[in-house]
């Protein structure tokens, strides 16, 4: 690829030593994930490719080569030091992580994902069957007579979200307090977001593990 050796002489330029900090095998991933955006673009499938604007964050994909994973610990190629992670979940027992994947989001929160390959156990079989259709005053109504109400708390966060956005509009753009304020902004959404995905997950995976087929309501256009 072509821009494979424009990398190797960028980092031949003086503005642009910063890239000799890092790994070659993120910068040459971030090339290819260029190449297959531009791919789609020419066939058709996505819109013409946009950079990401620095506070809209970033990842950066690393894969067996450019990592070593000791004793629950991860040190990155070219870093001196293990990364200081709080685990969410602890790796199946004796699974090796092929790719980390490091990501900024635009509230500053950085989180590492790993990629690695278990055995899938069964569920055991049920004969419970349900439907789900979505709720007007709750959440979703299930065929067995349950009504899911929607998550609480959402209120606050909801006129925490708003006061924080009519703060961000009153900055002048391009201050420090303007980004100040917009990661306030950022914050909220993340803790929405989090509380949001967090209820979904533990209430599909509760269908799942009860249930032996869902039906869900198709919504029609």
């Amino acid at each position: 690829m072509e821009t494979s050796a424009m990398l190797t002489n960028w980092k031949k330029q003086d503005d642009l030593q910063f890239l000799n900090d890092v790994s070659s095998v993120p910068l040459q991933q971030g090339l290819r994930h260029l190449q297959t955006a531009f791919s789609n673009f020419f066939a058709g499938r996505a819109k013409y490719p946009n950079f990401k604007k620095k506070h809209s964050g970033g990842n950066a994909e690393f894969t067996k080569a450019a990592f070593k994973f000791k004793d629950r610990q991860i040190f990155l190629a070219k870093s001196p030091t293990a990364l200081d992670i709080r685990w969410s979940r602890e790796l199946p027992q004796g699974a090796e992580p092929s790719t980390i994947t490091v990501k900024l989001s635009p509230s500053g929160r950085w989180t590492v994902s790993m990629l690695v390959d278990v055995e899938i156990q069964k569920l055991p079989e049920s004969t419970n069957q349900v439907g789900v259709d979505l709720g007007i005053m709750c959440l979703v109504a299930l065929s067995t007579g349950e009504k899911v109400a929607n998550p609480k708390g959402f209120k606050a966060k909801k006129a925490k979200l708003s006061k924080a956005q009519k703060a961000l509009s009153r900055k002048q753009k391009g201050s420090n307090n303007r980004h100040k304020a917009r990661l306030k902004v950022a914050k909220v959404h993340v803790q929405i977001s989090d509380a949001r995905s967090d209820f979904l997950h533990k209430l599909t995976t509760r269908l799942v593990r009860e249930n032996q087929t869902i039906a869900v309501e198709e919504q029609s256009s």
